[in-house]
């Protein structure tokens, strides 16, 4: 009777499922989410909180020396600082363009916009140092912290014309050389080969 209670102790702890930190193991949470789901009976935990009435607001005796609210931030008419919305920005900028004529140059274009037109040789140049630039193509100095130093970037032109030995002498060394280890590493059962 002892022998059997303590293998079935023993083996009570391998069969029983995790408890995860907890006290109750998996099996018991999930008769626990069962059963409250099953649970049709009210739940009487809220029924228990005193609610107190808010207190009064405290009112100075003298209203005469408080002090008066800050104005509106946020209206706009009052306030110069404000930003002007875009319509009213739009709308500005007509009546200045209007003002002035054939030449008012927008504050939209920003400092590298120019009203004048590029030829198109001068497109096509400035298209092609964009993408040299975009393509880190350039050596003349450095642009971006990414770019290596410019003593990293001079090759020797030597280097770069010598394409080494050719392929068919390679494989012509390489049949020599094999030859040339098969004749002497010769050995006498090599003939029933």
């Amino acid at each position: 009777m002892i022998g059997a209670t303590a293998c079935v102790a023993s083996l009570s702890g391998c069969v029983s499922s995790p408890t995860y930190g907890t006290d109750k193991t998996a099996a018991e949470h999930l008769m626990d989410d069962v059963s409250s789901v099953l649970n049709i009976t009210p739940d009487t935990k809220n029924d228990k909180i005193a609610y107190q009435p808010n207190p009064k607001l405290v009112v100075p005796a003298k209203t005469d020396q408080l002090t008066q609210p800050q104005q509106s931030v946020a209206d706009s008419k009052t306030n110069p600082k404000w930003v002007e919305s875009p319509e009213e920005t739009r709308k500005r900028l007509r009546e200045e363009a209007d003002e002035q004529g054939n030449g008012y140059r927008s504050p939209l274009l920003g400092q590298a916009a120019s009203n004048e037109t590029k030829s198109l040789a001068e497109q096509r140049q400035a298209y092609r140092d964009a993408r040299k630039i975009d393509q880190g193509i350039y050596s003349d100095k450095r642009r971006f912290l990414s770019d290596p130093p410019l003593e990293y970037r001079k090759v020797d032109t030597a280097e770069l014309t010598d394409l080494g030995t050719p392929e068919k002498v390679k494989e012509r060394e390489r049949k020599k050389e094999a030859t040339a280890a098969k004749q002497t590493n010769h050995k006498w059962w090599d003939v029933f080969d």
